[in-house]
């Protein structure tokens, strides 16, 4: 019998990762990559659950400094953006996963967007989402939000009102109750005002990810670590992998045309806009995200086919 669930740790050059594989491990496979300071639980277990169900093995981990993975001292044992990307591979050969699907929300859509141009004989397709392209100066963008300043490309800043909701995650809260709130504040911040959203299921969501951690601090360090130069944004024009780019309708972080810039990159890639959308993961859209990136990834099989038999029409697949 094959294990249907099975944790593990693996190791990222000086870091351990914790990781989880849920589903069948001769399945194909999908990498679940999170946004920056969550452990895999920024990916709830229901939506991993979507995806099992739809016949793949799923892999979400913890990055370092979240969750059960690896914390530092950023001050004496810097890390980068660029470690962050490295250490999907690691997460990939330690489940020994040849190849995979990604699938990068936020800031694991910049570390997805890296380890396909670094390792592209790694990767079926990658999904992106909420997320912006390698030429985006997303902290620069942080700091135009409140100077006015204009975007270099065109493109707009997050939204001031809910960058002050995230600045408050500074204060430390007293209970576990005030972290709960604090933490379910700001996911509703972030979730827009068109999608239906639950406050108890961000809260329980988060209750899920501190008894994980076993620690009411909430993770800082990804915004003190160095990014992925912007120049790299010039290399996305290499990618040759079926690409999908969703962009969130409400997202206030990387608002549109974030998604449709970055689509336009990539010469391989597929833009789609889900107009409810946020910057988080409701319930009440996981159907809806599972089916484009299945359908996406069905997608690129039929695309793999084609290209191997050249002149042979699949029409039944």
């Amino acid at each position: 019998m094959i294990s249907k669930i099975k944790q593990k740790t693996v190791r990222s050059k000086d870091a351990h990762l914790w990781a989880i594989r849920d589903g069948n491990q001769d399945s194909p496979c999908i990498i679940l990559v999170a946004g920056a300071n969550a452990s895999h639980l920024m990916w709830p277990q229901e939506f991993a659950d979507l995806l099992v169900d739809r016949g793949f093995c799923v892999l979400r981990y913890d990055h370092r400094d979240t969750g059960k993975s690896s914390k530092f001292d950023i001050s004496r044992c810097p890390y980068t953006l660029q470690d962050l990307s490295e250490d999907i591979l690691a997460v990939l050969d330690g489940f020994e996963v040849k190849r995979t699907h990604a699938v990068g929300l936020s800031m694991g859509g910049t570390l997805v967007q890296a380890a396909v141009l670094d390792h592209p004989s790694r990767f079926l397709s990658a999904t992106v989402m909420l997320t912006a392209a390698l030429d985006v100066d997303f902290t620069g963008n942080i700091s135009r939000a409140y100077t006015g300043e204009p975007n270099p490309l065109g493109l707009p800043s997050p939204e001031r009102k809910v960058l002050d909701v995230l600045a408050k995650r500074m204060d430390e809260a007293k209970t576990l109750d005030d972290e709960l709130e604090k933490r379910t504040t700001e996911w509703l911040a972030l979730s827009g005002n068109k999608a239906e959203v639950k406050p108890e299921e961000f809260r329980n969501w988060e209750a899920r990810a501190i008894a994980h951690a076993g620690s009411m601090a909430q993770p800082k360090n990804h915004a003190l670590i160095a990014p992925i130069p912007l120049v790299r944004g010039k290399e996305l024009s290499t990618i040759q992998i079926p690409f999908l780019v969703i962009q969130g309708g409400q997202d206030p972080l990387n608002p549109p045309p974030h998604g449709k810039h970055l689509a336009q990159l990539i010469p391989s890639s597929t833009y789609v806009e889900i107009q409810e959308l946020g910057h988080s993961l409701p319930s009440s859209l996981h159907a809806v995200i599972a089916e484009k990136i299945c359908a996406h990834i069905a997608g690129s099989n039929r695309s793999r086919l084609n290209h191997s038999f050249p002149g042979t029409a699949f029409r039944n697949l």
